[in-house]
């Protein structure tokens, strides 16, 4: 794993609280593998955001700002399917 792939890891699984460690966390493990130049790109700002926000988007409370628009991360980001159940 390159230099910036581990700390999109580490600021992915260290945000603060458990349930967002969770779903930010549990997102990347999930997909980054995948991720073109783009998406990363998009990972890398959406991680500056606050958990709140983020959360809100996951849960579909809320709308990214219009710079963080990208319905099909935002539509995996919604799925929620990549958080482990404990």
């Amino acid at each position: 794993m390159n230099d910036r792939l581990k700390a999109l890891k580490y600021r992915a699984h260290y945000r603060g609280t458990r349930e967002a460690d969770a779903l930010v966390g549990g997102f990347f493990d999930t997909h980054a593998a995948r991720w073109d130049e783009s998406e990363l790109a998009w990972f890398e700002a959406v991680v500056e955001q606050d958990d709140e926000d983020i959360m809100a988007w996951a849960l579909g409370r809320g709308e990214p700002p219009a710079a963080l628009a990208n319905p099909a991360m935002i539509a995996a980001l919604r799925r929620l399917d990549y958080i482990a159940k404990p």
